[in-house]
């Protein structure tokens, strides 16, 4: 089984689940044999936020290149980033390391593909819903992606920074999220809604969304499960 390398902080919270669905599902698919060799380099969320906040993506892209080469060193072969938005500087930080990183845009637009949807939602921060990150492969595969109007937007971006980022769930917030989701729905036809930001589904989920939910922690996850337990298949 091929070594995990997991760049986290960004939030804790999306982290964790990483840690722990990693373990939990390897344990079960090998019937309790295997578990993975997991190495964590945890960013500090708020230095690596003002400089997203701030469009200093050059740091950015720096300060995160330092950890997937630290993962690197580790032994780590297959290298991932925990959270959405940092896929701000992806493609950067694939030049800075010359490592190729497993992408959470790439794979929810391969599970999109798969399951055969032509018009799709997208929630995440202000950053994954306004930028083309998350968009574009979606878009080259001729999927249409819909984000919430300019007041949604803000509304989710706050509930995303100040609530699910601190592991704060609460019911009026997922009220609020299925009646953005409803509009789009209605106003645009979208068949499905992206969780474009890993702290998502501690708030949403199939059994509590009015459409069905593109987990991107979910299908990341099972992409790096993939690509590492060849040796479990």
């Amino acid at each position: 089984m091929k070594k995990i390398g997991l760049v986290g902080g960004t939030g804790p919270e999306s982290t964790l689940m990483y840690y722990k669905e990693l373990n939990s599902i390897i344990d079960s698919m090998t019937d309790g044999k295997a578990m993975p060799d997991i190495a964590i380099e945890s960013v500090n969320f708020r230095r690596a936020w003002n400089y997203v906040s701030s469009g200093n993506y050059i740091e950015l892209a720096k300060y995160i290149s330092e950890k997937v080469n630290l993962l690197k060193l580790s032994g780590s072969e297959i290298i991932a980033l925990t959270a959405g938005t940092m896929h701000i500087v992806f493609d950067e930080i694939e030049k800075e390391t010359r490592i190729s990183l497993v992408s959470i845009p790439e794979a929810v637009c391969e599970e999109a593909i798969l399951r055969k949807y032509k018009k799709v939602g997208l929630l995440g921060t202000i950053f994954t819903m306004e930028q083309d990150y998350m968009k574009k492969d979606l878009i080259r595969s001729g999927i249409e992606v819909v984000v919430p109007c300019k007041e949604d937007r803000e509304l989710v971006a706050k509930r995303i920074l100040e609530e699910l980022e601190l592991g704060i769930v609460k019911e009026t917030t997922l009220h609020e999220f299925n009646a953005v989701i409803d509009k789009m729905r209605n106003k645009n036809g979208i068949e499905a809604v992206i969780l474009g930001c890993t702290e998502l589904p501690l708030l949403l989920n199939d059994m509590n969304c009015v459409l069905p939910c593109m987990d991107s922690v979910k299908i990341h996850i099972n992409k790096l499960i993939r690509l590492a337990a060849v040796e479990c298949q």
